[in-house]
């Protein structure tokens, strides 16, 4: 079975100027102006309520289909990436992140202004670099 969350056509500044609070629509603007950079892409609207970059092809014994390469969710109770913890590399990086807790694909932080940029941007750069995955 594949990922049910999709790419849409909403654009993502739409998505951002609607994020409540106000400190995790600023925190998306901040991200979405690293993710930007560091990828060269505008980014795309995953579902409602993820903004990815890049994708991939996966394929499994259970499943097959494309997913981001990196993203985020600013969600109300944390800000949420994909992408960062996807490697052995990554995961030895997330020591220097900043405080965080990580979830099974999942990397979350209550205070973006608390992570290092520059291993965030790091993390961003390997996970942005992936390539098809076989599992």
């Amino acid at each position: 079975m594949a990922i049910k969350t999709q790419p849409t056509d909403i654009p993502v500044e739409t998505f951002i100027a609607s994020v409540e609070p106000q400190r995790r629509r600023e925190e998306g603007l901040q991200v979405l102006a690293i993710m930007r950079d560091v990828t060269g892409e505008p980014g795309t609207m995953w579902g409602p309520s993820i903004v990815g970059f890049g994708t991939y092809h996966y394929k499994s014994r259970a499943s097959e289909g494309d997913w981001m390469r990196v993203g985020f969710s600013p969600r109300k109770a944390q800000f949420t990436f994909y992408g960062l913890k996807d490697s052995p590399e990554q995961v030895a990086m997330l020591a220097e992140l900043g405080p965080h807790t990580t979830g099974v694909g999942c990397v979350y932080a209550k205070r973006v202004e608390d992570l290092d940029a520059d291993v965030l941007k790091a993390l961003i750069r390997i996970g942005y670099g992936r390539g098809d995955y076989i599992a």
